[in-house]
């Protein structure tokens, strides 16, 4: 038995030595970089692959929201199960009911045609203490033979789903930029803006507006709403601008309260005077959401929109970069493709101290006084043609008439030389033979 350990000893001590000699001339002989790829390409022969893909679902897709997480987020709420270990429940004193949303880390379960997909919320914090906020997405994990499948009919069925749960517990925010906390989260909405529920009372059947004025708003809305594929056909925003100009206390806000009400569309309200450049403008605008109204009040007042021929193209400030120019490229420029189904409100005391620029006529009206122009423009050349024909045919009679004498005063002049050669030799002078 001894004879055996120590003859299993020496063996051992033997092989370990070999060992480490190889690996020394491994090393001394073999470049790093050539060793660290062989070591890949062992370990991936060796490992079995996973059957499984993930897709990752950003918050934002680059300056917008991401509408796939927009639609899980409120899908997802629907998909808790008993087993879920951690959720996130909050109720502000303003919320009917409790919120209740997925915390950070947990996994979700769903079932689609057979399908099993796990969905996972993943949170990670800003690094070097980036003010930026932290990082949200989802993880959505599932066979990969079920890729075109997910990616066709899975998504939009989420997309779909979120859209009606989301118009059925339909709840019009107030949206601005000071607001400390946001109902439904209690946060600041990454400090962009904040909101509280609209709770104004004010409906189309109650506000004090004349009959046909109100009408006249509320078919406007209605048409504007059922117009997706006529902006797309025309080459248009689908976008819809509105100037409410009158004294104060004359309804202006009540109004656009009204409107909110009516379409369920969230109210943005924005103050110029805290934007500080275009550029600024643009990102404060690109994170507003569709099925909105972005609401400007008193534009002649917080901010210099009068007409530049007076010099009111920039805000009154040492380092500021807001221009009229900047906020007409949004709401009317290339900038104005960002978004559908939009209502942009201003509201002013004093309608002839804006830009002319900002009181232009939308797409319809604009035709119509264009077709009115034309054919006053029309009219008025076929008036000046008509009377240039008239002038030339009295011309022409003229012409004519004088042609006629000039051939009867030949014929004449032929008759009487006629007349004098046969006469020859006779004092004989006819009378009146020029009688024209």
């Amino acid at each position: 038995m001894p004879q055996s350990v120590s003859t299993l000893f020496s063996a051992y001590a033997a092989f370990a030595g070999s060992v480490m000699l190889i690996r020394s001339m491994v090393n001394e002989l073999i470049p790093y970089e050539l060793r660290s790829y062989l070591s890949t390409a062992i370990h991936y022969l060796f490992t079995p692959l996973s059957p499984n893909i993930t897709l990752v679902i950003d918050e934002h897709c680059g300056m917008s929201r991401n509408q796939v997480y927009d639609a899980a987020e409120i899908y997802l709420k629907t998909k808790i199960s008993p087993s879920t270990e951690r959720l996130k429940i909050g109720k502000t004193p303003r919320q009917r009911t409790f919120s209740v949303a997925i915390e950070k880390g947990e996994v979700v379960t769903d079932v689609y045609e057979n399908i099993k997909l796990k969905w996972a919320f993943v949170c990670t914090e800003p690094q070097n203490n980036g003010h930026s906020g932290e990082k949200k997405c989802f993880e959505l994990s599932f066979n990969k033979k079920y890729k075109e499948k997910v990616m066709d009919r899975y998504l939009p069925h989420v997309l779909k789903r979120g859209k009606e749960i989301k118009d059925e517990e339909k709840v019009v925010k107030l949206y601005n930029r000071e607001c400390p906390f946001n109902d439904e989260d209690g946060g600041d909405h990454g400090g962009m803006w904040g909101s509280i529920n609209l709770e104004h009372p004010s409906t189309f059947d109650t506000l004090a507006l004349d009959p046909e004025l109100k009408k006249m708003i509320v078919d406007d809305l209605n048409r504007f709403l059922g117009r997706k594929e006529f902006y797309k056909k025309v080459g248009k925003a689908w976008k819809r601008g509105y100037l409410l100009y009158g004294p104060p206390g004359t309804g202006k806000s009540s109004l656009i309260a009204a409107m909110a009400n009516y379409l369920k569309f969230d109210i943005y309200d924005l103050e110029l005077t805290s934007i500080y450049s275009n550029s600024d403008l643009r990102r404060v605008l690109l994170s507003t959401t569709n099925r909105s109204i972005l609401v400007i009040e008193d534009i002649d007042c917080s901010m210099e929109m009068r007409d530049r021929q007076q010099g009111g193209d920039q805000y009154d400030g040492s380092n500021s970069r807001l221009t009229l120019s900047g906020l007409l490229n949004f709401i009317d420029g290339l900038w104005s493709s960002c978004g559908d189904e939009r209502i942009i409100v201003f509201t002013t005391n004093h309608k002839d101290r804006l830009d002319a620029a900002l009181l232009r006529p939308g797409l319809v009206n604009f035709l119509k006084r264009k077709h009115s122009e034309a054919n006053e423009v029309k009219s008025e050349e076929n008036g000046k043609v008509g009377d240039e024909e008239a002038k030339k045919l009295k011309t022409d009679v003229d012409e004519k008439k004088i042609v006629n004498k000039l051939i009867n005063r030949n014929r004449i002049l032929r008759a009487a030389r006629g007349v004098r050669r046969r006469n020859c030799g006779r004092r004989m002078i006819p009378q009146n033979v020029f009688g024209i």
